[in-house]
């Protein structure tokens, strides 16, 4: 597989930022299903100050299940009614001035007031959603189902088996490429924003997947994609967000 495109600086926003987050979070149980997909079929979705990131002359799309918990803000303790939920992104690799990032065409939220939060925080597409999480033994089941009030239907339903651990992913790779970023980007009346997250490398495992039905890719006007998905899998990681800041353009 050929590098990732070379102006963009995959390390430079890997370490720490200064000052400090507004929200702790735990993410776990997740699993990153990846496909490829021309540029120009996402050039639509994505606002123009962003340049599409691709790897191997492909850009990406992920959907990524999981479950969170431990959420609590800056300096507070975890809130009862909110430090819990299960959440399903539709997510792809975007940059911006050499910076690399991820634009969401999607999150689905089963928590109400976590879904009004993002939405006037962040400037992010949440949607609330039904979603179920169970586990047996090596095996996770994975059910989820749109109920937002006037947004495009939606559903996922995945099982998949959780395998060997991978070695630590390298700057150049594709699981670098896929895993390692540290920046999201959102846009609000024609204004684009960026905020920083910071977590440990991953600690990723193979993953095999048992069954998969979904409409996530396809509610965005997007083509079903074709062939399977390469799968990454984690089991726990913690998380640090910083405040959304305008970017200029």
């Amino acid at each position: 597989m050929r590098p990732a495109q070379p102006d963009v600086d995959r390390l430079s926003i890997r370490r720490r930022p200064g000052g400090f987050p507004v929200m702790h979070q735990n993410w776990g149980k997740l699993l990153f299903l990846h496909w490829p997909i021309a540029p120009d079929a996402l050039r639509p979705l994505i606002p123009p100050p962003l340049d599409i990131d691709t790897f191997d002359d492909q850009a990406w799309l992920t959907i990524a299940p999981f479950t969170m918990w431990g959420i609590r803000p800056m300096l507070l303790p975890p809130l009862p009614f909110l430090s819990q939920a299960h959440e399903l992104n539709v997510r792809t690799y975007v940059h911006h001035r050499g910076v690399p990032g991820v634009w969401f065409l999607s999150l689905d939220l089963n928590h109400a007031l976590g879904v009004r939060l993002a939405r006037l925080a962040y400037h992010l597409p949440y949607f609330d959603a039904e979603i179920r999480l169970s586990q047996e033994g090596q095996e996770i089941h994975y059910a989820h189902r749109r109920t937002h009030r006037g947004a495009p239907s939606a559903e996922f339903d995945a099982r998949w088996a959780i395998e060997q651990p991978l070695p630590e992913s390298q700057p150049g790779s594709g699981t670098f490429f896929l895993t390692e970023r540290y920046c999201l980007y959102s846009a609000s009346r024609g204004r684009l924003f960026g905020a920083r997250i910071w977590h440990q490398p991953w600690k990723l495992h193979e993953a095999r997947l048992l069954s998969l039905r979904s409409t996530m890719i396809e509610c965005h006007g997007l083509e079903s994609p074709r062939g399977d998905p390469l799968l990454h899998y984690a089991e726990s990681i913690r998380v640090e967000v910083w405040p959304l800041r305008r970017v200029q353009t």
